[in-house]
């Protein structure tokens, strides 16, 4: 694997601007003046609820491959994409001249079939392992993974009959009603009155901070024996349940894989009981983890895949359910919703799946990921708050916690995430008060931009524990 960039050829310069550098350049206080004018009117005129310039105070003008560029001129190697809807970078020629083409011909088209979209669908299902394909159905919801996950959760509930929901802790689904009532983080949903009843959490198989207190070379995976029991003790108070629902890498909960012991109890057990399982993978699949979707590193086969955010290569928003045809039971209209027809969106993705397979981009996953791991583990040699490093494929987690607590190091992450910033590289926070440094680059990213980036993060390490106040986050 050479270090150019894969899947990718070099976008043409604009006639009014010089292309991109391909490195990290800040060049002042960040943010810089014009950034500044943009931010200030965006506090005064949209919603409180804005997230990602409260942290990563920049106003962005343009963005190529791996790289954006704000107003006054900086450039940061984005390790973020897009919260993960930028698979290839931003920008890529291919899936973007793709989508241009379709804007020329048709842009919407409700759910009527188009050689486009059926060309889509076939792609989308080739993705999937071999035994899946010939009895799995597609659905194309409204645009958002959210709108995705409700998919799932009304499918479920009208083809068993039944009301209850499974979810588990620290699992993120979205934040409409319903997917944050089957959401972990309370801060979030405590406002919120009227949430959607029956939904029961349990624990996930978190090792290194495991919700039951125990080990894991002694506990047994005593998460799904818990589970296990409550749903098959006739004392249990839990109604068999019309899904369970769970994220195999917890996103916004920390970068958390599941325990693969785990997962295959989980699926022996709703396969036993007859429970769907719907996988939530809007932020693991697409190639995130290194395979299309994260399940099929788990040897396991789910009831229902949810996909949305990097599914069109390009930003444009789609979302689907892949499930198996036994649940197709609803009837027209159940679930619809009119921007379920995004042709740009399926003529890019079309493009970007192509791109994937042609260019060996998975196996780019795989390696780049070999390679960021070193630089990573090198951080603990900094300091004993590096509690623990850890994901799947380009889907990485970097845990920020005192050592003799282990509450999160939220001060210190957020210093960090400052830091590296400051240095050209734009990260995000998740996880328990915002403790885990959490890296999302393009899959397609090179060795060159990973070397960068591990520099910068050790840099930008130093640099918060530096200026870290006395007795640090304790």
């Amino acid at each position: 694997m050479t270090s150019q960039t894969v899947g990718l050829a070099e976008p043409e310069p604009r006639a009014d601007a010089a292309p991109l550098p391909p490195r990290p350049r800040v060049t002042g206080e960040l943010p810089g003046p014009r950034s500044a004018e943009l931010l200030e009117r965006q506090s005064r005129r949209e919603s409180n609820a804005r997230t990602y310039p409260r942290r990563l105070p920049i106003a962005i003008r343009r963005a190529a491959g791996s790289y954006v560029e704000d107003l006054d001129g900086n450039v940061f190697l984005d390790f973020l994409s897009g919260a993960g809807v930028l698979p290839l970078g931003h920008n890529p020629p291919e899936p973007l001249a793709a989508a241009h083409r379709q804007l020329d011909e048709l842009v919407h088209g409700l759910d009527f079939p188009t050689p486009v979209k059926d060309e889509f669908t076939d792609l989308t299902l080739g993705m999937l392992p071999e035994a899946m394909r010939d009895r799995t159905k597609i659905h194309f919801c409204g645009p958002t993974g959210a709108n995705a996950v409700e998919a799932a959760l009304k499918l479920c509930k009208t083809a068993t009959g039944r009301e209850e929901i499974v979810s588990f802790q620290g699992g993120f689904h979205g934040s409409t009603l319903a997917t944050l009532s089957v959401t972990g983080l309370v801060e979030q949903k405590a406002p919120i009155a009227g949430r959607m009843p029956g939904v029961h959490f349990f624990p996930y198989a978190h090792c290194h901070r495991c919700p039951l207190g125990m080990r894991r070379d002694s506990c047994e995976v005593n998460c799904a024996g818990y589970l296990e029991r409550s749903l098959t003790d006739p004392n249990g108070g839990i109604p068999l349940p019309a899904a369970v629902v769970l994220e195999l890498v917890q996103g916004e909960g920390g970068v958390i894989p599941a325990d693969r012991e785990f997962v295959r109890r989980l699926r022996e057990l709703t396969r036993r009981l007859d429970i769907p399982l719907i996988v939530d993978e809007v932020q693991s699949g697409c190639g995130r983890t290194g395979t299309w979707f994260a399940f099929e590193q788990y040897g396991i086969t789910p009831d229902v895949v949810v996909a949305s955010k990097a599914l069109s290569g390009v930003g444009l928003p789609a979302a689907i359910i892949l499930y198996d045809e036994k649940l197709d039971v609803w009837r027209p209209g159940a679930h619809s919703g009119t921007f379920r027809g995004n042709q740009a969106a399926f003529a890019a993705g079309v493009a970007t799946m192509k791109a994937v397979r042609r260019d060996g981009v998975l196996a780019n996953v795989r390696a780049r990921a070999d390679q960021l791991a070193p630089h990573l583990e090198g951080l603990r040699d900094l300091t004993a708050q590096v509690s623990d490093i850890r994901g799947l494929g380009l889907m990485v987690g970097v845990e920020l916690a005192d050592p003799d607590t282990g509450r999160p190091a939220s001060a210190l992450a957020l210093r960090v995430q400052r830091e590296a910033l400051l240095r050209g590289l734009i990260v995000e926070l998740g996880g328990r008060d915002d403790g885990v440094v959490r890296l999302l680059p393009p899959l397609n990213c090179t060795a060159e931009e990973i070397d960068i980036a591990g520099r910068i993060l050790r840099d930008a390490l130093a640099a918060a524990l530096a200026d870290e106040p006395p007795h640090g986050n304790r």
